[in-house]
C-alpha cells in the first residue's frame, strides 16, 4: 500500500535496485574530461555541468584514480557503469585504455569501445570491432558520425558493414549525438530511424538521446523497438519531460538512465531521477531493468546487489492503492 500527497510525492518504502549508468567516464581517462586542473577542457566540463543543473561544478575533481572512481560509483548506488569510448579528432580514447580501466573493477564497470571507419578504413575498422568485442571483451562499439573530420549522418553507407558486423557479433552500437555536435544537421535522429529499418536486429543505443530533437527521437523509438534512448545528462535539461512522458507509456522498455559523469554528478543524478515523474514500473525499467535485459547482466533487485535509493516522485493527484 502506498500514498501520494497533493504535490505528487510517493510515500512508499524506498526502492532497492541495482542502478545501471549508461555513460560514465573519469576525468583521468582523457583531457576532454577535465583531467588537467585548469585550462579550456576543465572550463568546458564546468560549463556543461552548469548547463545541466549540477549543484557542484567541480565534483569531478575528487576521483583521480580508478579506486576513487569506482568508490564514487558505489557510493552513488550504481551497480554497473558504462565507460564509453570515443574516436574523434578531439577525443580519442584507445580501446585498450577503456579495457584497462574496466579490468580494475570488472563487476562494476562495463566497457564500450569506439571505431572510426573514416580514419581506419573499413577493413581495419572491422578488425578493430572484432578485437574490441573479442580480445578486449568490451560490450559494444560507439560511433561518432557527426563528430568526424568529415561529418556524416548515422545512416551513411560507410557505417553499414559495421552495423552488420554488430548484428553478427550480437553487440549493440552506441550512436553519439547531442547539442554540442559541430553541426546540428548531423544530430537529427531521422538517420537512426533509417538505420533501424535496414537493420531491425541491430540494437541501437542513442547516446544523449539526440537532444534537443526530443519529439523526433520519441517518434523514431515509437516505430523501432530496437532503438534505445539514453538522454543521460539531457534527461534533466529543458524540454526533456517528453522523454519521461513517453517512458510512462510505450517507451518504458526503451529509455535508459545515465549520469554522463563527469558532466553531471553521479549521486545527484540518481536522486534527481526519482523526481522526474516516472511511474513506479517505468522508473525500475529506466534505472536498471532495460539495461539488464539489453546486456543480459543477470542483475536482481536484492539487497546484496543493490542499494537503497529514493522512491520515485509520482506525477498526478492524491491517490491510494
Amino acid at each position: 500500500m502506498s500514498t501520494s500527497t497533493h504535490n505528487g510525492t510517493n510515500h512508499s518504502a524506498p526502492a532497492t535496485m541495482p542502478i545501471v549508468d549508461m555513460r560514465n567516464r573519469p576525468r583521468f581517462l582523457h583531457p576532454f574530461f577535465g583531467a588537467e586542473a585548469s585550462g579550456p577542457n576543465f572550463d568546458v566540463v564546468k560549463w556543461v555541468n552548469a548547463r545541466v543543473g549540477s549543484r557542484d561544478l567541480e565534483h569531478f575533481t575528487k576521483a583521480n584514480d580508478p579506486a576513487a572512481f569506482v568508490a564514487e560509483i558505489a557510493a552513488a548506488g550504481i551497480a554497473k557503469a558504462f565507460v564509453v569510448g570515443r574516436d574523434t579528432p578531439n577525443n580519442k580514447i584507445p580501446n585498450d585504455e577503456v579495457a584497462k580501466l574496466v579490468a580494475t573493477a570488472p563487476d562494476r564497470l562495463v566497457g564500450i569501445g569506439a571505431v572510426d571507419p573514416q580514419r581506419l578504413g573499413m577493413t581495419a575498422a572491422l578488425d578493430e570491432l572484432e578485437r574490441l568485442t573479442g580480445e578486449l571483451k568490451l560490450a559494444g562499439v560507439n560511433v561518432d558520425p557527426g563528430f568526424l573530420p568529415k561529418p556524416l549522418h548515422a545512416d551513411d553507407a560507410l557505417f553499414f558493414p559495421m552495423y552488420q558486423a554488430c548484428v553478427e557479433l550480437g553487440v549493440p552500437v552506441f550512436v553519439m549525438s547531442g547539442p554540442t555536435s559541430p553541426d546540428l544537421d548531423y544530430n537529427h535522429p531521422s538517420a537512426v530511424g533509417r538505420v533501424a529499418s535496414v537493420f531491425p536486429k541491430l540494437k541501437i543505443v542513442c547516446c544523449h538521446g539526440f537532444y534537443p530533437f526530443v519529439d523526433e527521437m520519441i517518434g523514431i523509438a515509437f516505430k523501432h523497438p530496437n532503438v534505445y534512448v539514453s538522454p543521460d545528462m539531457y534527461l534533466f535539461a529543458p524540454g526533456a519531460k517528453l522523454y519521461v512522458e513517453a517512458a510512462n507509456g510505450f517507451m518504458r522498455d526503451q529509455l535508459l538512465f545515465g549520469t554522463s559523469y563527469p558532466f553531471r554528478p553521479m549521486r545527484q543524478s540518481v536522486e534527481d531521477a526519482a523526481e522526474l515523474g516516472l511511474n513506479p514500473e517505468a522508473y525500475e525499467r529506466v534505472m536498471w531493468r532495460n539495461a539488464n535485459a539489453l546486456f543480459d547482466f543477470g542483475l536482481d533487485a536484492t539487497p546484496a546487489a543493490a542499494t537503497t535509493i529514493p522512491a520515485p516522485r509520482a506525477s498526478g493527484r492524491t491517490k491510494k492503492t
